[in-house]
């Protein structure tokens, strides 16, 4: 752990997590982010040899997630440049169930350095660091139809594994589904959130097609807009419904339950209305 290791997405909602916990752990990290020096960026991979300089390991995040196009060639062109830089050690943030991420994960496999992959359910913090933060703060929630359960994850569990995995050669070549303790739907969720700020937070449900056209009249990105249309369309449609036990088995400890992850984000005040 002497050799310095790179995060990509710092300031993302895993990837500040890891490097505040490489930090505390008083290891030499380097930030992948544009406002860093050097910069890292996905979309100029001239630089990319500047920022892997005297890097042994890189956590790898991709935004705004592996299932957007393009994602398997920069991914392959990252990786390339990685090895070609001397990088020992890939760790690849992934998403459950979804075929893209397959893909990318394969490159990671098969790049001739060690790796671990860490793929990820739904995460808690998209209630209150994400799309849904509005929604909760203007007291009505509205997403597409959907009768899947979600075991919610919590980023510092995640957090937790990656600074683990990154630090113990003994997860090499190992993949893991992270989870939360339960199965949950968006409504009960939302629910959790209403009872712990003593709110009234209705929740409603909308076709698809409407959901991307009020979408788009936020004028969100549009690699975003397609991400949330393949999700909700594709992914929760039950594939995801079951819960794993890799955090415990890593940690040691269960991971943190959405109620949990209710009372301490709560406390600090995010979801408080103005």
């Amino acid at each position: 752990m002497s050799n310095r290791i790179l995060v990509l997405g710092g300031t993302g909602k895993t990837g500040k997590r890891v490097a505040e916990r490489l930090q505390n752990l008083q290891i030499p990290i380097r930030l992948g982010s544009r406002n860093e020096n050097p910069p890292f960026n996905w979309d100029e991979p001239g630089n990319w040899q500047n920022v892997l300089k005297g890097i042994e390991s890189v956590y790898i995040t991709f935004q705004p997630d592996l299932a957007v196009p393009n994602s398997f060639k920069q991914i392959k062109l990252f990786a390339d440049t990685a090895k070609a830089n001397g990088v020992n050690k890939l760790v690849l943030l992934s998403g459950r169930g979804e075929k893209e991420s397959r893909a990318c994960e394969q490159i990671i496999i098969q790049s001739g350095m060690d790796w671990t992959i860490i793929r990820a359910s739904w995460f808690m913090q998209n209630f209150s660091e994400s799309f849904l933060l509005d929604s909760i703060l203007t007291n009505e929630v509205v997403l597409p139809v959907t009768n899947a359960l979600e075991p919610f994850v919590d980023t510092d569990d995640i957090a937790e594994v990656a600074v683990s995995v990154l630090a113990d050669n003994k997860h090499s070549h190992k993949i893991y589904e992270l989870t939360g303790p339960e199965l949950l739907s968006f409504e009960s969720a939302t629910s959790l959130i209403a009872k712990e700020l003593n709110r009234e937070i209705p929740y409603a449900e909308i076709s698809i097609d409407e959901y991307v056209t009020a979408l788009k009249s936020y004028q969100l990105p549009d690699d975003f807009v397609g991400l949330i249309q393949y999700l909700f369309s594709e992914v929760l449609d039950g594939r995801n419904e079951s819960v794993s036990t890799d955090i415990e088995k890593i940690l040691g400890t269960k991971p943190t339950s959405f109620k949990e992850y209710v009372t301490k984000t709560a406390k600090t005040g995010i979801w408080k209305v103005q």
